[in-house]
């Protein structure tokens, strides 16, 4: 597989191609706060990032909303969860070096994977990239890892690196020298089957003894997306899509599925129905004497898949006692999930080491002549920015 990214990088010694054609993969998650002091910060930023494209709120109101969301989170977190940390950060971490461990049997030190949060220091895509751009890294492959939806959710992985991409490249010389994108990984067969068999899995092991199939109850968790988010695109056809997929693996053995949106109820928004609650509730209705609550639109665990889902099982334990409840797991750190992780990018790293250098100041005869000597993919891994 090496061999043909080795013998083009050779044919370009002029390029001093052995040090500068490294590939810096920046994988992109949200982050969590770990302490209840960063969370008004938190929130402002999720707000500013999130919300404004979606929302009516002016932007004079961020900060004091901010504060006020601080003040139930403080309640949610410390009253009802005994200052529960997430293990977000630390799982995001594992994962990063598991994706790099795969990748580099194959690419050696010519690629690092670097991890960034959308809404935490000191992980900020800006201080991130400024590091990347440090350790002499002259190509970047984003991607977007936490939440299998958008180029609404992952959009904002690019607004914030576009951000920073320009205070970077105060000098002529751009940097870097090239960009790939690795979208959502929704429609790859390998993650829907992996989901499938984790569900099938842990009912053969928790559920099968004493509930009928037929009485199993299986909720698939998705993202909540706003219906209306000013024109972007907010990721429901992708998440449908998926779950779509994943419920025609288990729909013969288990008739009860239901999609189930994780929300968040901000007021005046229309959200994505039905909500997770709503969704085993229904299957209750329909004679589920078990139900199982699996996350298949994070690939990492945060506060909304362990929470909020404990909040929902919960509230559904005190209205029906006698139904057993399960939560699942993300992916996580799965060995089969970071191998195939890996695999989705090596395409992308594989393009990105074949493109020449690109000329760094505009000289019009050099682009007269474009696509000359050129990979004939070159340029594909831009489009999906637009």
């Amino acid at each position: 597989m090496v061999a043909t990214p080795e013998k083009r990088q050779n044919t370009h010694p002029t390029d001093n191609a052995t040090e500068a054609d490294r590939v810096a993969v920046l994988l992109m998650g949200y982050g969590e706060v770990e302490s209840y002091e960063d969370f008004a910060n938190y929130n402002e930023q999720a707000l500013n990032l999130l919300t404004a494209k979606f929302a009516p709120v002016p932007l004079w109101l961020y900060p004091p909303l901010a504060k006020l969301l601080a003040i139930f989170d403080l309640h949610e977190w410390s009253h009802q969860h005994g200052e529960f940390i997430s293990p977000h950060n630390h799982i995001f971490e594992h994962q990063r070096a598991g994706i790099e461990q795969e990748l580099q049997k194959q690419w050696g030190d010519r690629i690092k994977v670097f991890k960034a949060f959308n809404f935490c220091a000191p992980h900020l895509p800006e201080q991130v990239l400024a590091q990347i751009k440090a350790e002499g890294f002259s190509k970047l492959l984003i991607y977007p890892l936490l939440v299998v939806d958008s180029i609404f959710t992952s959009g904002i992985a690019v607004e914030q690196v576009n951000a920073a991409l320009v205070e970077l490249n105060e000098s002529p010389a751009q940097w870097p020298t090239g960009t790939r994108y690795i979208p959502s990984f929704y429609n790859e067969p390998d993650y829907i089957d992996l989901l499938a068999r984790m569900v099938l899995a842990k009912i053969d092991q928790d559920l099968a003894v004493a509930h009928l199939p037929s009485q199993t109850g299986i909720v698939l968790m998705n993202h909540g997306c706003p219906h209306k988010a000013k024109g972007f695109t907010s990721g429901i056809t992708e998440s449908e899509a998926l779950y779509e997929a994943v419920r025609n693996r288990l729909i013969h053995q288990y008739p009860l599925i239901s999609v189930g949106w994780l929300n968040h109820d901000t007021p005046l928004i229309d959200w994505t129905q039905p909500n997770a609650q709503l969704a085993a509730s229904n299957l209750i209705d329909l004679g589920a004497t078990a139900i199982v609550m699996m996350p298949i639109g994070f690939a990492t665990e945060n506060h909304e898949t362990i929470l909020d889902v404990d909040h929902i099982i919960g509230a559904l334990k005190r209205k029906a006692p006698h139904v057993t409840y399960v939560r699942m797991p993300c992916v996580n750190d799965h060995p089969e999930f970071l191998a195939m992780a890996a695999r989705w990018a090596n395409p992308q790293i594989e393009a990105l080491l074949g493109e020449t250098a690109t000329p760094t100041t505009f000289i019009p005869e050099l682009y007269a002549d474009h696509g000359h000597g050129h990979d004939h993919n070159h340029d594909h891994g831009h489009h999906h920015h637009h």
